[in-house]
């Protein structure tokens, strides 16, 4: 040791103050000191010095967890061995040290409370579940427009062409979202901007593409699918930047159209206008938070760059190994394939839903039992679910500090679990009832739809929860093969639509909750 620990004195304007009791008038000397006789008189028997020592010293000894820590503390005080055997009578300092871990009790000090890095308020993760859920108003100002004969497998018109749209919209916004938030998290929020501008219009003309790719809706319904692939393109860009408030307010016209609508028959343009202006309202937003001139330099830049590069210059591997000056050092972002499980993902939770609202219509079933409160009440509910992941992720690391053993932590961990699980399909439960009580000519929820309903939160529930520690590849393959499986059944007409999709819903379920239990049981999943 070259110098003390105790950087600073601990006392009054820097006097040495000794720890256990308060130092008497007049001394400012350090640790080691010679034992001094009690007062009194000298009749009185001398004070142990060991005893001296330990009051004085008792914090930092009962904070010890090894007698080393003690032994250091001594030594770095001027502490010699020769000291310690001519005034406590030990060998040396670590003989020392031993003894007086012995002597004192343990007492660790509480640690400093420290900021919940998982806690988000309620109210933004309400508010985007009600983003989530408010773009399904569009269809009860779009439906006379899109009125018209059944399609062939019994759903009113033009449902095939804007499903098929909206999935694939889905699908590829949910990798695109991951990208974005990739770039993000790499604190390039330029980047995140460049492949938002580049993904969205993608995005947005795959969605138009899948629904001109179906046969037979009324006219209406491609126009509608293609403004549908557009808003869903600029609601990807305003969400993954932070920007909810600026897109309800895009929304806001829309939806009081709908509400109003609901009790008052408005004229076709009206309709029509009003779906126009909340969708160019939000593609106007959206470009606005681009960096669309930015975008278009760089884009050209590129152009000219490959236009302009030398015949030779794409020689072989081995000489552009060589060729290091020439190399581009640009940092690597995100790849691209680990995008891909988060569409997957995207994809089997989306049939999953389709198959809950319409599964018995489209296998053969009346057109008066689709379950669309359902679909409703799970996508509104993602609100919730978003604050209960962050409450899940705050139990976890409040468990990890508290636990004193790993089995300790693995319990505590289940229950957190368990309480959150078992708040969401609670609110998912409420959500349901209400939606089958307000929608108009609903089909009654069941035993049998109950558990569905209940089931498939569940299984989108722990998907998330395995996502969110980036296990999506798991959780994507469950839930792609829940919906592979379903629609097989679909197709072949194996027995009931209910019961399959109960059967469905519980084993993806039940493999998803061995999955948490297994990859979030361990204590170095949370760090």
């Amino acid at each position: 040791m070259s110098g003390s620990l105790w950087l600073k004195p601990p006392g009054p304007e820097g006097s040495w103050v000794h720890v256990g009791r308060p130092a008497p008038a007049g001394r400012t000397d350090t640790l080691p000191d010679l034992p001094r006789p009690r007062p009194g008189g000298p009749g009185l028997p001398a004070a142990d010095p060991m005893d001296e020592l330990a009051r004085r010293i008792d914090a930092f000894v009962a904070a010890a967890v090894h007698p080393d820590e003690i032994a250091a503390i001594l030594e770095s005080d001027g502490m010699t061995d020769e000291y310690i055997r001519l005034t406590y009578g030990r060998q040396d300092s670590f003989a020392l040290a031993e003894e007086l871990y012995a002597r004192v009790p343990r007492s660790f000090p509480e640690p400093d409370r420290l900021r919940d890095p998982w806690k988000v308020p309620l109210t933004a993760c309400l508010l985007r579940g009600l983003i989530f859920a408010l773009p399904g108003l569009a269809y009860v100002l779009g439906a006379p427009l899109l009125e018209g004969p059944p399609d062939r497998l019994g759903l009113p018109a033009g449902t095939l062409t804007l499903l098929a749209g909206a999935l694939i919209g889905w699908v590829w916004d949910q990798s695109l979202s991951h990208r974005a938030y990739s770039w993000l998290g790499l604190g390039d929020r330029a980047a995140a901007g460049r492949t938002l501008l580049v993904g969205a219009p993608a995005g947005a003309l795959l969605g138009t593409a899948a629904a001109f790719a179906v046969p037979g809706g009324p006219p209406f319904s491609y126009a509608f699918a293609a403004g549908q692939a557009a808003y869903v393109g600029a609601a990807t860009v305003l969400l993954v930047l932070g920007r909810e408030r600026v897109l309800l307010a895009a929304l806001a016209p829309m939806a009081a159209g709908a509400v109003l609508a609901l009790s008052t028959g408005l004229p076709v343009p009206v309709r029509v206008t009003l779906l126009a202006v909340s969708l160019l309202a939000a593609c106007t937003l959206a470009l606005r938070e681009l960096p669309l001139a930015r975008g278009v330099r760089a884009g050209v830049r590129r152009i000219h760059r490959w236009a302009e590069r030398r015949p030779g210059e794409r020689g072989p591997v081995r000489w552009r190994m060589l060729r290091g000056a020439e190399e581009d050092h640009a940092r690597r972002g995100p790849r691209i394939g680990d995008s891909v499980p988060y569409g997957v993902f995207g994809l089997g939770t989306g049939l999953l839903v389709l198959y809950a609202a319409l599964g018995e219509v489209l296998s053969g079933g009346p057109a008066e039992a689709v379950a669309a409160p359902s679909a409703v009440a799970l996508t509104l509910s993602m609100g919730p679910a978003e604050w209960l992941l962050h409450r899940f992720r705050s139990g976890s690391l409040a468990g990890l500090r508290a636990a004193r053993s790993p089995r300790a932590f693995r319990r505590r961990m289940l229950l957190t679990l368990a309480r959150c699980l078992a708040l969401y399909l609670a609110v998912l439960l409420a959500l349901g009832v209400t939606g089958t009580l307000l929608w108009p000519h609903a089909p009654g929820l069941t035993g049998l739809r109950v558990a569905t309903l209940l089931l498939l939160g569940a299984v989108m529930w722990t998907g998330l929860l395995l996502q969110s520690f980036g296990a999506v590849r798991p959780a994507a393959v469950v839930c792609a093969g829940a919906a592979f499986a379903q629609s097989l059944a679909l197709l072949a007409g194996t027995g009931q639509p209910r019961l399959v999709q109960v059967v469905v819903a519980g084993t993806a379920a039940a493999v998803l909750a061995v999955l948490v239990c297994l990859l979030l049981g361990r204590a170095t999943a949370h760090r």
